[in-house]
Parts: C-alpha cells; structure tokens; sequence
C-alpha cells in the first residue's frame, strides 16, 4: 500500500528521532483527545494507530453527545453529572458539529416500572423486561433537568398527553398515553470532529506527532515495537510514559506488549441507515427515544436526510469483526413499526449499516444494558518496557471525551512530574473557533468569503467544516484550472476532494468516503463515484493504475462485507443494501 504524503513524513520523522516523553496507542476520539491535550501542554507526545483515525469504535457511534438519562437507574450519578457537563461544553467549544437535538420517547403506560426499576437500580440485573411508565420517566427526566441546572444550554423537559402528542407527531403509535421531551445533542459528523481535535494537536508544534497505520506489535530493549503497515518495516519507540488508549482492544495492546490483563468485556451495538422519506418526515426533526418490549434501549434520529436506527446492546466476540447481522435488522424493522405503525420499512431502503464494540469494562455477568459507561485509568508496568509507566484507559465514551481527555492527561502529566499549563475547558476545537452562532453572524461569514464560490457553496462549506472552511476556500482557489462539481455527487467539488486527501492523512480510498465525508453514511455511492473520487485520489498519492484499481476493489469489498452494501454491477448508478 502507499499511504498519503503527511502519513509516510509522520512515519519518517518517527523514525529519525524514535523516542518522546508519552507514547500513545490508539487513535480512536479518546486517544485523539489525550493528544491534543498533553500536545497543548508542550509535551513530547506521539501517538500511533494501526488503521485509520477514528475507525474503529469511535467510528460506530450513535451520533449523539448526550447526559445519559438512563445511567441514573444505574446509580451512575457522577457519569452523568459529567456528561451533562460536557455536553454542554462541546455545543459551546465544537458548534459547528454539536448541535441541540431534540428528543422525544412515547410512552405506553403510566406507573409501569416503578417496582422494577429499584431492583434494577440495587442489583443491575436486567430481570424481566418492564416498560417504564410515565411516572418513573418524569422522575428520571426531572433529575436530569436539575443536573443541567448549572450553565445548562438546552430547554427543560416537557410532557404531553396523547392528544397534544399526536397533534405534534401524529404518524405516531395512536395507542400511546404520553410523550416526553428533552434536549440532548447530536454529533452529525464525529469522525470529522475528531480529526479536528488531532489537527489542532498537531498544530501545537513539532513536539506533537501522529501517525496512522502505524501498529503497535510488541516490546523490546525498553521500546514499543511499531510496525509499519505499508511496508511491514519494525522500529521500536522508546517514552516515559505509555498511554494504552486502544479502546476495546485495550487487552490485546498490553498482550502485545507482554502484559496479560483482563480489563475489558465490551458490548457490540449495530446501527442501519434507512432512505424512508415518509419516516424522516414522521419525525419531525426529533429523535425518538425510547426503550423496546425487551428492555433495550433503542433510537430512532433523522440525520443527514436520512433515518438512523438503534442500537444493539450484545456481548461481542473480539476475534471476529463486528457487522450488522440479519436478526439485528430483523429487531429494527420490528421496533420501527412499534412507533410508527402505519409507515412501512423494509430493507430495500437501507442504504448502509455499521457496526462496532463499546469499550466497556469487563462485567462477569452484569447484563450489557447495565455494564457501567463510565472510565478509569489503570496505571502499571510492562517487563518488556522496563520501569516505564504505562496508563491503560478502561471506558470512556464520545460526549465525556474531553474530560476524560483531561483526566488522562493529568495522569500522565504527574508521572512526567509536570504540571498543566492549557485548560482545554472551553477552548474551542478546530473549526469551532470563531463559528459563526447567529444567523447575522452566518451571513456576515459568508459575505467575507463566499464572493468567489457563492453564497450557497460557502454556506455549505461552512456547514462542513466549520471556520476551517477557508483552507478549503483557499485550495479551491489555488486549484490548477476551474473547480468542478464531482460528476456523482455535486455537493462536493474535485479541489475539495483533492484538499481532503493531500492533507487529511489519507492512505486508502476508504479513509475517504467512510471518515473524510459521509458519502457512504447516506448511500451515495456508486461505482462511478468511486471511480471518480478514485482518480483524484490516485493523482494526489501518486498511486499507479493497478494500485487505484486495487483500491477501488478493495473499498467495495469492504462495504459489502463490513456495511452490508453491494454496488450494482450494470452501469453502477447505485447502491443497495445486501438483503
């Protein structure tokens, strides 16, 4: 393989100087997160990834940044305290992609649950399933509502009867007897926030470096041993301080290093993506929230002109890659005809699906639903590496992730026996800075610098990628010849692509529609889009022919394996779900 232009001078640099004061392994949000933070501190800080950033569990979220109303019935009081806090934070320092969500769960009942949810509450067995009525909800939500009290960002609650709600959402289960709604937050677009957050550690100087597909495989002489995976070249990497942030593959890291732990028990949640515009419609911009007849938790969030529905909550086997399975779509299309009766769904409108492993501490046999959200740091010691620390992360999830971030790097920061110099509370992520919050504000931002592409492509540009907008601008102007719409997807420009790939770590053709955009999130790719994007892709790696059609092959054997989408082989004008 030939990785991007920045990946191979990243691996470069690592080689001609192989040692820093942290070493970080794992690039998901959290281990992206530690790195900006200790980068900001001045501290020599590298971190290594053995695929793409944000790829693996990181990459299967529920696009949400919320409080988690439903740890209160786990006693997790501080978690939620926490991420209420942190939620509020990230819709003031990321606004650009974190943005109020409201959400509404039906409800069926009104005293249901109310015997159970103590046993649940005491013991965290899942028990016989039980609804939760209406009285434990506005309990639940009242106590959720006090924990935002403190610079709360987001509206309180309200309740509804069964008249009012179908008046608001009348395609709805006529057979409910109330609805509640909350504001959480939404993440439209999480793997590009986080590669926000690694950018602007990278920018704290030449202290801070990272590199991807670059895996960390064993210990020797004091060192991690990375192997690069382009050219299957060893070197090994010496730090003060090892930061073990491999999120559900936390125990294999350490055994790769010569240290066997049990620290992990992560459970599998799949999530498909539905082009049903009688379902988006149903919602009405709202998230529905609820949980299922069999005690799970699931969603329904209209997102990116499409409908998201979830999750799962399985225990997963960490030897074999987690994909959506039949029985799981089987279970969404069930519980969408639970709220939404009248609409008909089918797989013929799934557009793509994904599927991961919650990094969740291991749990014997506390039920998944129950098993804790919340994080720890273990810190130890590995005999290959000597007497050097090394911190493993255990838990941890998208909304706390600055705060854990935090957490973690004062660890780190006190065994270097160093103290912290940058708050990152409330400072702004990437193109976060100066986003325009006011609609005034917007049009003056677009004014500036929309003269040359537009007022609508500035918009949607800004939209995209925050402020960080103008480097797109600026390569759509240095662009050698007029930029052009991409012939299969005209929202997206051939100089936008380009920009994309040349300075975004981009080592595959993959890296780009699945984290660099949300093509394949919204099912709209095709064989001629992928040829497209392909080409441009090919020209600013420097890839030959056979490579790009190496490329090209392998991408669409990884959406049908891992996403459950097979292009249509005829003239390649789209792509449907594997039914």
């Amino acid at each position: 393989m030939t990785t991007s232009s920045n990946t191979r001078a990243e691996i470069q640099r690592l080689r001609e100087r192989p040692n820093a004061q942290v070493l970080i392994v794992g690039g998901g949000i959290n281990g992206l997160g530690t790195f900006r933070d200790l980068a900001l501190q001045g501290v020599d800080v590298v971190l290594v990834e053995r695929n793409d950033f944000v790829s693996g569990a990181s990459a299967a979220s529920s696009h949400m940044i919320h409080g988690g109303i439903r740890y209160l019935e786990n006693g997790e009081f501080r978690l939620v305290k926490e991420s209420v806090t942190e939620r509020n934070g990230l819709l003031k320092i990321a606004p650009h992609y974190v943005k109020p969500l409201q959400t509404t769960i039906p409800i069926y009942s009104t005293f249901s649950g109310i015997l159970a949810a103590p046993l649940r509450f005491l013991t965290h067995k899942q028990g016989k399933p039980k609804e939760r009525g209406a009285f434990l909800i506005k309990t639940g939500l009242t106590i959720y509502d006090a924990f935002s009290r403190d610079g709360g960002t987001v509206p309180r609650h309200s309740f509804h009867g069964r008249k009012r709600s179908l008046q608001e959402l009348p395609k709805l289960n006529p057979g409910l007897k109330y609805t509640a709604t909350y504001f959480d937050a939404s993440v439209h677009d999480p793997e590009r926030l986080a590669l926000d957050v690694l950018a602007d550690g990278l920018a704290a100087g030449p202290h801070a470096r990272a590199a991807n597909y670059l895996e960390a495989v064993g210990a020797r002489d004091g060192g991690v041993v990375v192997r690069d995976r382009e050219t299957g070249e060893e070197f090994a990497i010496t730090a003060d301080v090892v930061v073990n942030a491999s999120g559900p593959w936390t125990d294999l890291t350490n055994a790769a290093l010569g240290e066997a732990t049990r620290y992990m028990g992560g459970t599998k949640g799949s999530h498909i993506v539905l082009d049903n515009p009688e379902l988006l419609d149903a919602c009405r911009g709202r998230e529905m929230f609820f949980e299922n007849n069999d005690g799970r938790i699931v969603l329904i969030y209209p997102l990116k002109g499409r409908v998201m529905v979830g999750t799962t909550d399985l225990e997963a086997d960490m030897s074999a890659p987690a994909v959506c399975t039949e029985d799981e779509i089987d279970y969404f299309i069930e519980l969408v005809s639970h709220v939404f009766p009248a609409i008909p769904v089918t797989r013929e409108q799934i557009v793509y699906s994904f599927s991961g492993v919650r990094p969740l501490p291991h749990h014997d046999d506390t039920a998944p639903g129950f098993v804790s959200r919340d994080y720890r740091i273990v810190r130890g010691t590995v005999p290959g590496l000597g007497g050097t620390t090394v911190l493993s992360l255990v838990g941890g999830k998208w909304t706390t992730f600055r705060a854990l971030s935090e957490h973690l790097a004062n660890e780190t920061l006190e065994a270097l026996g160093m103290t912290r110099t940058v708050q990152t509370l409330g400072l702004a992520i990437g193109g976060g800075a100066g986003f325009p919050t006011t609609q005034q504000a917007e049009r003056d931002w677009i004014a500036r610098y929309g003269a040359d592409v537009g007022a609508e492509r500035a918009a949607m540009l800004l939209s995209r990628y925050g402020t960080k907008a103008t480097a797109v601008l600026d390569a759509i102007a240095a662009w050698d010849g007029e930029d052009a719409p991409l012939a299969a997807a005209l929202s997206y420009s051939r100089a936008e692509i380009d920009h994309l790939v040349r300075t975004e770590h981009v080592a595959h053709l993959s890296d780009v529609f699945l984290r660099r955009t949300s093509l394949a999130f919204t099912g709209a790719i095709s064989v001629s889009l992928i040829r497209e994007i392909g080409e441009i892709t090919a020209n600013a790696l420097g890839w030959s022919p056979n490579r790009g059609a190496e490329e090209e092959d392998a991408f669409q054997a990884e959406l049908a394996a891992a996403h459950r989408v097979n292009l249509e082989s005829g003239d390649g004008s789209e792509a449907v779900a594997l039914r």
